[in-house]
Formats: structure tokens, C-alpha cells, sequence
């Protein structure tokens, strides 16, 4: 099951990040418009914290990712933590069903792995 979390949190946190890209992408783009465009492009109010989660929550994902198999319920914690902050700064959608789900996934692996006695 350790194996299992590592993978799923590896690759949790290299989709968040392809979707990070794009958010924070956007959010620039946006940004760079500056209300010019009005009815077409509108800088959304969660800019800020659509840049912070973008960044920090895949990087805790690979994070845990490459930690659960030393310290399990440490690498859970923080691919736990990913998902709830990709589920709260990007909402559920098409593009964020995936990283949520695997990082989830992946810290319930994570915490069952290190309950498991076998190695």
C-alpha cells in the first residue's frame, strides 16, 4: 500500500502542477489585461488564492508522494493536505477530479500502509 500511495501522490501532484500551470497561467493573463477587455476577460476575486494553491498544493502532494514509504502517515498528512487545498482554492471540476481524487486516494493508502505489519 506504501508503494501504491507513493505512485498516486507522485502523479497527483504532476497533474496538480500541469493544472497549477495553467491556473496561475490564467490568473496572469488576466491580470495583464487589467479590466481593459470588460465583458470578455474579468479578473476573478480569487486570483490570489487560485496562484497559492496552483503552487503549494502539488508540490505537498510529490511531496508526500516520495515520503510514504519512510514515514507513511507524515506523506498522508500532506497528500491529505493537497487535496482539501486543491478541493478549496479550485473547486471540483473536470480538470481537478483527478489530482483530488489521487492525492486523496493516496493518503487513505498512505494511512493504511502504515498501519499494515507487513513489509
Amino acid at each position: 500500500m506504501k508503494n501504491a500511495a507513493m505512485v498516486l501522490g507522485i502523479i497527483g501532484g504532476i497533474v496538480g502542477m500541469i493544472v497549477g500551470f495553467f491556473v496561475y497561467g490564467w490568473v496572469v493573463f488576466t491580470d495583464w489585461f487589467n479590466g481593459e477587455v470588460v465583458d470578455t476577460i474579468e479578473v476573478s476575486a480569487n486570483a490570489g488564492r487560485w496562484q497559492l494553491v496552483g503552487l503549494v498544493a502539488p508540490i505537498l502532494a510529490i511531496a508526500g508522494g516520495a515520503m510514504s514509504n519512510q514515514r507513511p502517515i507524515i506523506g498522508a498528512v500532506l497528500m491529505f493536505v493537497s487535496a482539501a487545498g486543491m478541493y478549496w482554492g479550485l473547486g471540483f471540476g473536470v480538470f481537478t477530479m483527478f489530482p483530488i481524487a489521487m492525492c486523496g486516494l493516496a493518503a487513505i493508502l498512505g494511512v493504511l500502509g502504515a498501519t499494515s505489519n507487513t513489509e
